[in-house]
């Protein structure tokens, strides 16, 4: 997984970062370097350091490799190991857990196979995104492998514990010497041209890695990369490492391996399409009881009912618009009628009965026919018509106003 660089790490959680980088990056390589303190436990596996001028690492050989590991070094001897890196949790020490081992200046094998190895991947041969899927349920089964070898009876023993329904093909072929590889490579080839089967499995199992060569040759590798039939490599033990390994579909740890997963058991097989029967039988069933729903809802007399429905929904909601409209209205007209009679209450206030009312009077000038707007305009002996509010007095001047 990806360090957060922002967060707080457990011991145990950063080992496991550190773990899984390092199985990943460091998995079937070659270290060089001289033993020291080569001891076997009481469990049958062996542990040492491997070092030179500069550094060391701790290794160990577990018992179940160490039949096939080449031979068994003492303190002292300089030597090239084959394994991967790992971490032992428990102690925080990373280690190179070996497979084989061999007295160095004897590795010329695996660097040209490292080379083929990157050569090829350059190619694209081993890319991701060229694989293909393996089919869950096969119906056949093709085996590149020697007739006579330990690999088949796995396979053999697998299929009819899990399913032996599933048509078996093997396409025999040597798994070691010179002769084996440009057999396997036609044997794969063969599979392919008359779509033999399903998936094809290419596999023996376990040996010397010298034993296994014929399966990183470069012409059994081009073959499996070809191949349109998708392919499952299982060569050896799980620590073992071919090329086809990188060409293949899929990489199984051994042939038995390889087995279970192109094999179901027939049981849950059987189960699973009950499973699924009975699922969909459910589904339709209640399908069809939400369409009867429908149907029954579609007679003439619900038609009818629901029709009416609508309609007295919308006549009602029609009421209530135009209820909603006359008192919208009345209120308009409430509003406008009170404007009213504040305007005329304004007007009234300022007419001249009102002005009169107050205790004014308007003065006519008889003899100038005209209203005095002041008393300037009168002169003496002009004769004046004033207006009260309840009637009129007649009046003459006695003097000129000023």
């Amino acid at each position: 997984m990806a360090v957060e660089r922002s967060r707080c790490y457990k011991v145990s959680e950063i080992t496991k970062c550190i773990k899984d980088y390092l199985e990943g990056e460091f998995y079937s390589i070659q270290i060089e370097g001289e033993v020291s303190g080569f001891k076997p436990s009481s469990s049958g596996h062996f542990y040492f350091t491997l070092k030179d001028t500069g550094a060391a690492i701790s290794a160990v050989l577990f018992a179940r490799s160490a039949k096939n590991a080449g031979y068994l070094p003492k303190d002292g001897d300089l030597v090239i190991v084959t394994g991967y890196v790992t971490v032992y949790a428990k102690s925080g020490n990373y280690q190179i857990v070996c497979s084989y081992i061999e007295k160095a200046g004897q590795g010329d094998i695996f660097a040209e196979l490292e080379k083929r190895k990157q050569r090829l991947a350059s190619e694209g041969l081993f890319d991701e995104a060229n694989k293909k899927p393996i089919p869950l349920y096969p119906k056949r089964i093709g085996v590149v492998t020697s007739p006579n070898g330990a690999a088949i009876r796995d396979i053999l023993r697998v299929l009819k514990r899990r399913n032996n329904s599933i048509d078996l093909i093997i396409l025999p072929a040597p798994v070691q010497g010179d002769e084996a590889a440009p057999i396997i490579a036609s044997q794969i080839r063969r599979a392919n041209m008359f779509k033999m089967c399903d998936v094809l499995l290419v596999s023996r199992g376990g040996g010397a890695p010298e034993d296994l060569l014929p399966f990183s040759d470069e012409e059994v590798v081009r073959a499996v990369a070809a191949s349109q039939i998708p392919t499952i490599s299982a060569v050896g033990h799980e620590i073992d490492v071919v090329l086809t390994d990188f060409a293949a579909d899929l990489r199984a740890p051994t042939p038995s391996a390889a087995a279970e997963v192109v094999s179901r058991e027939a049981d849950n097989v059987l189960g699973r399409i009950l499973d699924c029967s009975q699922s969909i039988r459910k589904e339709m069933l209640d399908r069809l009881d939400r369409a009867r729903l429908v149907l029954d809802n579609c007679s003439k007399d619900n038609l009818k009912r629901s029709m009416e429905g609508y309609l007295d929904d919308l006549h009602q909601n029609l009421d209530d618009q135009h209820e909603d409209l006359v008192r919208s209205a009345q209120d308009i007209l409430k509003d406008n009628r009170h404007r009213l009679e504040l305007v005329l209450e304004g007007l009234r206030a300022s007419s001249p009965e009102s002005i009169l009312k107050r205790g004014y009077a308007a003065v006519y000038n008889i003899s100038a026919e005209s209203y005095a707007g002041s008393a300037a305009s009168i002169k003496a002996g002009d004769r004046l018509d004033i207006t009260f509010y309840d009637g009129k007095a007649a009046a003459v001047a006695e003097k000129q106003g000023e």
